[in-house]
């Protein structure tokens, strides 16, 4: 049972990291080709680039046994 629970832990943080490089991608993209926020874009990029960053953790770190 204990190999089961840290399989499925492993696997949610995976599935997380990826939803949030998914998020950050899309966050990123609108951010960069809309032109209504004029100078206000790195209030949107900051937070992207830091959900990216989660998110790629969250893919290379995996718990201890």
């Amino acid at each position: 049972m204990s190999e089961n629970s840290n399989y499925l832990v492993i696997l949610s943080g995976k599935i997380c990291g990826i939803i949030l490089i998914i998020i950050s991608a899309i966050m990123l993209y609108y951010t960069a080709t809309a032109e209504a926020l004029g100078t206000f874009n790195t209030i949107f990029i900051v937070p992207g680039v830091a959900i990216l960053i989660i998110g790629i953790l969250l893919l290379i770190i995996t718990p201890k046994d």
